[in-house]
């Protein structure tokens, strides 16, 4: 499959079109800032991950009756040099 080429701009068009350039990122494009021809950054959209509200792991996490008895924490104490 090929692969779709990005969008390329040199510092000084970067610098200019600024605005452009987040606008297209923001679309979903994928844009190169090169120096001197020679690639230096890529600007991509950003993922944020989206929270599902309070209590949305309950009932998926498991925890031993001894979690945390004084065993379990000197063990985890002594793995850290404490």
């Amino acid at each position: 499959m090929a692969e779709q080429a990005l969008e390329q701009y040199n510092i000084h068009e970067a610098k200019t079109q600024l605005s452009r350039i987040i606008e297209r990122v923001e679309q979903g494009a994928e844009v190169v800032i090169s120096r001197a021809g020679k690639p230096v950054a890529k600007v991509v959209p950003l993922r944020v991950a989206q929270r599902t509200g309070r209590g949305a792991l309950a009932g998926q996490i498991y925890r031993s009756a001894d979690w945390d008895s004084a065993a379990t924490n000197a063990a985890i104490a002594d793995d850290f040099g404490l």
